[in-house]
């Protein structure tokens, strides 16, 4: 499909989604998206073609040319079947795209508009998609979590936050910390390259009270005391929380929970205290014997994406196990501080909760909207509406229709 005459208005927007779990290609008409106006995704389901397989990085990132050669046939595929006449715009959104994401700056403007006839494209971070897929253009806070967990906070423009940049808390950086948000089954990165992480010092790897560590889920402040982080201001930009991976946060997240399940078994089994003796049983039957265990886990280049694993199965003990329970509660207390972090403090913000872990349902959900509640009294908890893939959409669409208000940044979403 190439470009039409200028006059011509655009029929249709192009959406990518690049993340951990695989690459996935989205076409949707302009006429029913509802990025202009500050809404989330409400089309009906938009043509879409997936692969489970992420894209390669090499020596110069995420591989350009390797992705395109993928995506490209199965944008022109999906653009002749929904019949499009002109394509308005393209979001690209990538896992890393802050610090893997030099080759795809250098080479999509070019390559799209020469295959597609597209002049209109934004590269964006997959927090920020997912940001856009979950609220659209609204002001709120959004927190990923899936194998790892990122909070990510904004005032688009014209939501009465007034100008301002990035010197919320956290501040922009690279999202690849938060790993596969769509599910539990990749690892998470190394985290980002900038900002300051407000999560809490984990005491104990699993942050419940007693099993190890000096002061159990909030380290030395102990498990009830709730320092409040400072308070972000209504102005515009991006505001981060966490999304460190694994080893120096992501707490609350998929991998985070998993270990510290994973840690109540060992303890039962040698029969130390805050152990438990469910999350035994559930251990053995997953991955074997016991002490077997960390002769499977240890040499695993995916070793996030196995503790995630095991998450689901805390969530399962939860209900009669109270070191699962514990678990869970702790996490969700991560969870609030990721968002009252980030969340700007203006009437009309939300908070929104996406990603692969929280399908785990009440278990944690219930102990994550209670904390919440109690972190950010008056603001609303939503469902996402959408996903990344939506966000990419949403994106291409009010970029499509000039009505792109979602704060630009050099890591997190420049439009070319």
């Amino acid at each position: 499909m190439g470009d039409t005459a200028p006059g011509d208005a655009a029929t249709h927007v192009l959406g990518i989604d690049s993340g951990g779990s695989g690459v996935r290609v989205g076409v949707a008409r302009t006429d029913v998206l509802g990025g202009s106006a500050g809404k989330p995704p409400s089309w009906s389901a938009p043509l879409t073609w997936s692969s489970s397989t992420p894209a390669a990085v090499g020596d110069r990132g995420i591989d350009a040319a390797g992705l395109l050669a993928r995506v490209l046939p199965a944008a022109r595929e999906l653009l002749h079947e929904a019949g499009a006449r002109r394509l308005g715009a393209v979001c690209v959104g990538a896992a890393g795209m802050a610090t893997l994401g030099d080759d795809l700056r250098a080479r999509l403007p070019d390559a799209l508009a020469d295959a597609l006839g597209v002049r209109r494209l934004a590269l964006a971070a997959d927090a920020v998609t997912a940001y856009a897929g979950a609220l659209g253009q609204r002001p709120g806070a959004v927190v990923a979590a899936g194998t790892g967990l990122i909070a990510l906070g904004a005032v688009p423009e014209g939501s009465g936050g007034g100008p301002g940049g990035t010197e919320g808390v956290g501040g922009a950086g690279d999202t690849s910390g938060t790993g596969d948000t769509s599910g539990m089954g990749s690892a998470s990165g190394t985290g980002g390259t900038s900002g300051a992480s407000v999560t809490s010092v984990p005491g104990s790897a699993s942050g419940v009270p007693g099993t190890g560590g000096p002061g159990g889920a909030h380290g030395p402040h102990g498990a009830d005391a709730r320092p409040r982080a400072r308070t972000p201001p209504a102005t515009g930009g991006w505001r981060r929380a966490d999304g460190w991976g694994h080893l120096l946060g992501d707490c609350g997240g998929g991998a985070w929970i998993g270990r510290a399940g994973l840690e109540a078994a060992m303890r039962a089994y040698d029969g130390r205290d805050g152990g438990s003796k469910p999350l035994l049983a559930r251990l053995e039957a997953v991955f074997g014997p016991a002490a077997g265990l960390p002769g499977k886990l240890y040499p695993r280049p995916d070793r996030p994406a196995v503790l995630a694993s095991f998450a689901p199965e805390v969530g399962r003990c939860a209900s009669e196990d109270p070191v699962a329970e514990a678990i869970l509660r702790a996490a969700a207390r991560h969870v609030a501080e990721a968002a009252e972090a980030v969340c700007p403090r203006l009437e009309s913000s939300e908070v929104a909760l996406t990603g692969g872990l929280f399908r785990m349902g009440a278990p944690l959900l219930t102990p994550v909207r209670e904390e919440l509640a109690a972190r950010l009294p008056g603001v609303r908890v939503t469902e996402a509406a959408g996903d990344p893939l939506d966000g990419a959409l949403c994106v291409a669409a009010a970029l499509a229709a000039d009505g792109l208000r979602l704060p630009r940044d050099p890591a997190l979403l420049t439009v070319v």
